[in-house]
């Protein structure tokens, strides 16, 4: 199935030239509608646009326009492929703005990975948009990006690997927690994996209430010993009872495994390990932490991954068109912490009757983009 996935997606690749048109909003059909699109009218907008910036938004397409932007070195699970290597996925992201939220967005590559660089570039571009989406940026750079843009920009910047995912896992875990019966304050979470989504999804949950959560590397446990900024972040509302070790220690008597980390970590034995009514969302793409049948073997009751071919698909696309949608349309500024929480318990709140197969809502479910929309405010 995945080879003729793949050879399918090339085929039809190479027959559309890629993914993204640009389609003129304004028809120039003669002489009459050219010199009111371009030149001599345009130039009686450019001044406006000139001598009022603020005027930009619904004069020009930075009220309508995000850019995607990449440097291509955390690509979907295919690592550091580079800035052409990202451009196809990039492009992808497009569409789905498009299409899920009927935002306009133009992919953008970058031929460099210098934070510096980065940076600089994307400030440079960012007078034409009305929202960045950072895309495939590697941890721990990715942090001080995001950080410097934010803080250098009066325009709505996320780096969707990191709060897409968290918004979409902590939509899910909601609603799973209801299947199960379980209070977020009183469960132990476990994160594996402690980059740019296991970063922002352990804060989300703390802000929402999680008080026991326990985040995983290459290493082991992550506690205050860790010399990276964002770990050191990480181990002061981490590990509360100072567990020593690796993921089996971490899961003993955990309630939900949440990994996004890499394929194969886990076996049924490791879950049974865990607390009765155990959620586990495996999350690394295409093969997860642990298969969903090897899960379920080991007593999981709620199961998600990252995959369209099983039950409950967690897919960042269910967060980012709406967010940006609802960026847009209401003026915000800055996606905060708040904006985040308020974007999950919508998407949650789509799904009224959780069950053990059905904790979020399909990705083509028209309400999602609305909802998420309505929430961003």
């Amino acid at each position: 199935m995945a080879k003729d996935v793949a050879k399918q997606a090339i085929a039809l690749h190479k027959k559309l030239g890629g993914k993204i048109r640009i389609q003129p909003a304004a028809p120039v059909r003669n002489r009459a509608d050219l010199s009111l699109v371009y030149t001599p009218g345009v130039a009686a907008v450019s001044m406006l646009v000139a001598n009022n910036p603020k005027l930009a938004r619904e004069y020009t397409m930075k009220g309508r326009m995000v850019a995607v932007v990449s440097d291509g070195s955390a690509v979907l699970g295919l690592g550091n492929i580079g800035a052409l290597g990202a451009l196809p996925v990039m492009e992808g992201k497009c569409a789905l703005f498009k299409t899920f939220a009927g935002v306009d967005a133009v992919p953008i590559v970058l031929d460099t990975q210098e934070v510096d660089e980065v940076v600089k570039t994307v400030l440079a571009i960012a007078p034409a948009f009305g929202g960045i989406n950072l895309e495939d940026f590697a941890a721990p750079k990715c942090f001080e990006i995001e950080r410097r843009v934010v803080e250098a920009l009066d325009i709505p910047v996320m780096h969707d690997d990191q709060h897409g995912t968290a918004i979409v896992v902590l939509a899910g875990i909601l609603n799973s927690l209801k299947v199960v019966g379980k209070r977020i304050a009183n469960v132990q979470i476990v994160i594996s994996g402690a980059g740019a989504a296991g970063t922002a999804t352990a804060n989300l949950l703390h802000a929402a209430g999680a008080k026991n959560i326990i985040m995983l590397d290459r290493k082991g446990i992550v506690d205050g010993t860790r010399t990276e900024p964002h770990k050191q972040e990480l181990a002061k509302f981490t590990n509360p009872k100072g567990i020593k070790g690796g993921l089996r220690e971490a899961l003993a008597g955990a309630d939900i495994l949440i990994g996004v980390s890499g394929p194969g970590l886990a076996t049924a034995e490791d879950i049974r390990l865990m607390a009765k009514k155990a959620i586990v969302f495996a999350l690394a793409n295409p093969v997860p932490e642990i298969m969903p049948d090897e899960a379920k073997k080991g007593g999981a009751v709620v199961i998600g991954t990252g995959r369209s071919d099983y039950p409950n698909q967690i897919n960042n696309s269910l967060a980012f068109p709406g967010i940006f949608r609802g960026a847009l349309d209401h003026g915000v500024t800055k996606i905060t912490q708040e904006i985040k929480l308020k974007a999950a318990y919508a998407l949650a709140g789509l799904v009224k009757k959780p069950t053990a197969v059905k904790v979020l809502p399909d990705m083509f479910d028209k309400r999602v983009a609305l909802a998420v929309a309505k929430a961003i405010r």
